[in-house]
């Protein structure tokens, strides 16, 4: 697993073996970037990197100019790979690393005054609820205005659904197993 474009480009990431973590994919990594640039600036922009992982979303996101990436990862294992690859990286600034359950972390970001450009949710496949909790929760939230772009990755026989509170899916992207819902407020 790579960085695809920006400053730490061609960089690799750290995994972890086995089917724990489910990393998103280069070539979907790649296709994601490609839509977001198409249609706004990824330069100081603000992202949310939920179920982060390993981190490769929120750290293409730094690669490619972001002002600032929280990254929410309850796994304290993958929360210790994501350290990691932000340290091999040399990656100290614009960041901030929540170790909580999403549904811990997306009250307090709210209650702070940043508002996102970019929120990105991979949840485990077999957490099919949280997407509906994490969405709704956006969708009704200080956390996005009406130019974020919401992105759930998500399998491809899996539907996240269409709209949540005010956040209504606009564009959805089919690549091999994974699918990508994006969404924006109505």
């Amino acid at each position: 697993m790579r960085i695809i474009a920006g400053q730490y480009r061609s960089r690799l990431l750290k995994s972890l073996p086995g089917l724990d973590l489910r990393p998103t994919s280069d070539r979907l990594r790649e296709t994601l970037f490609n839509v977001l640039a198409a249609s706004s600036t990824l330069v100081g922009s603000v992202w949310l990197d939920l179920f982060a992982g390993t981190g490769a979303v929120g750290i293409e996101a730094l690669s490619r100019g972001a002002r600032q990436v929280y990254f929410v990862e309850s796994e304290r294992k993958h929360a210790r790979l994501l350290r990691e690859n932000l340290r091999t990286l040399k990656i100290s600034e614009g960041l901030e690393v929540l170790e909580r359950e999403v549904a811990q972390a997306l009250p307090l970001l709210a209650e702070s005054a940043e508002v996102c450009d970019f929120c990105f949710l991979d949840p485990p496949y077999c957490m099919c609820g949280a997407y509906e909790r994490t969405l709704e929760f956006l969708g009704e939230s200080r956390l996005v205005r009406p130019s974020s772009i919401v992105v759930a990755e998500h399998e491809k026989k899996f539907d996240p659904g269409e709209s949540f509170g005010a956040l209504a899916r606009y564009r959805k992207i089919v690549q091999g197993g994974a699918g990508l819902s994006l969404y924006r407020l109505r």
